[in-house]
């Protein structure tokens, strides 16, 4: 199978015209305007809908109106953006409208900087916008992974009838690495889209909404929901454990900070220190699951973030108070080099081994 080398931006733009995509509304922000400036050209050519709305609240809007006609929408922005956009992604969820959202995120808060950060985590995984409700999110580490959740996210949104978002930073937007446009990616079967408003000529009458004035029906929508957030929670956990078997210390870290850690374990072998990785591929749902296969030799747990340290609540909650729990973060636009994860395992190593309190 042929590999291309492409930007990630680009990669993704394609990834969603081959993963089935009819429409992308969006506006401009670094640093993933490659985006849609893409999309612009060869989404057209593909007789599909290119629209760069009037800012991102309009975006997230016309995303609601293509949904609800049961076609794959798309749209991508930057962190103060997907800010934005938090409102309509609440109306999304409550009217249980598929949707595929990609964030590249940035420094921040407010406008921040353009360089990379992992900062949205909490926007991503509790919600910004009002009520009870998840996104299905996931933050690949490199191109090919993120080429292929694309892919299969429009399934994913469609099965569950729920947006998904793909959360990746500027480093993985930006970069250029060889993948696979073609690999094959397993799917679940598309839902039944009885739902969608095509025209009362084909359909009797129903309605789109996320609007329930009796506080009883509202209840029961929520309760509904709900459940569907149990099957995701159940089915759709993903991680990678990356050199876990008879670890000394385990380091938590997703995306551009996990590929960073992948050089530090490399470099803390060599003063034997024996360091393995437990990757969230989801961040919702958090893979609460793989913390049981952390081994019986592991003495302490860091997490590694671009942020000043939003995964650690979820780590804590996940660890149970099992291990000692460390964090280093830089943030930004920051990016550690592994020399600096090394010296902040060793400090956690011997504090560990002196019987210090975790975080």
């Amino acid at each position: 199978m042929k590999k291309v080398l492409m930007k990630g931006n680009e990669a993704m733009a394609l990834a969603a015209i081959k993963g089935g995509c009819d429409a992308f509304f969006g506006y401009p922000i670094t640093p993933q305007n490659e985006i849609s400036e893409y999309l612009s050209k060869y989404l057209k050519l593909e007789g599909k809908v290119f629209l760069q709305a009037e800012s991102e609240i309009a975006a997230i809007n016309m995303v609601y109106g293509a949904a609800s006609t049961g076609k794959r929408v798309l749209t991508s922005s930057s962190s103060p953006g997907i800010a934005l956009k938090q409102e309509g992604i609440s109306y999304l969820c409550g009217a249980e409208l598929p949707c595929l959202i990609i964030n590249v995120m940035r420094g921040g808060p407010g406008l921040g900087g353009i360089q990379p950060a992992q900062s949205d985590y909490y926007q991503i995984t509790r919600g910004g916008g009002n009520g009870d409700y998840h996104v299905l999110a996931y933050a690949p580490e490199n191109l090919q992974e993120t080429v292929d959740i694309i892919k299969e996210s429009f399934f994913l949104a469609d099965y569950y009838r729920n947006p998904v978002m793909v959360a990746v930073d500027g480093l993985i937007g930006q970069m250029m690495e060889p993948v696979n446009l073609d690999k094959e990616v397993v799917f679940k079967n598309d839902s039944d889209k009885s739902w969608a408003l095509t025209g009362k000529k084909e359909r009797t009458r129903h309605v789109v909404s996320s609007l329930y004035l009796d506080p009883a029906e509202l209840e029961k929508h929520n309760l509904k929901l709900n459940k569907k957030y149990q099957l995701m929670i159940n089915n759709e956990q993903k991680w990678e454990m990356i050199n876990c078997e008879n670890a000394d210390m385990i380091i938590v870290a997703y995306g551009t900070m996990s590929r960073i850690c992948r050089s530090a374990i490399l470099m803390l072998k060599n003063k034997n220190i024996n360091v393995g990785i437990l990757r969230p591929i989801t961040i919702w749902p958090f893979p609460e699951l793989a913390f049981k296969e952390i081994p019986n030799t592991v003495k302490g747990i860091m997490v590694c973030e671009l942020s000043l340290g939003q995964m650690i609540d979820d780590v804590k909650i996940a660890n149970n108070g099992r291990l000692p729990v460390s964090f280093f973060g830089r943030v930004g636009g920051m990016l550690p080099e592994p020399e600096d994860i090394v010296e902040a395992i060793i400090k956690f190593n011997k504090e560990v081994s002196h019987g210090s309190n975790s975080l």
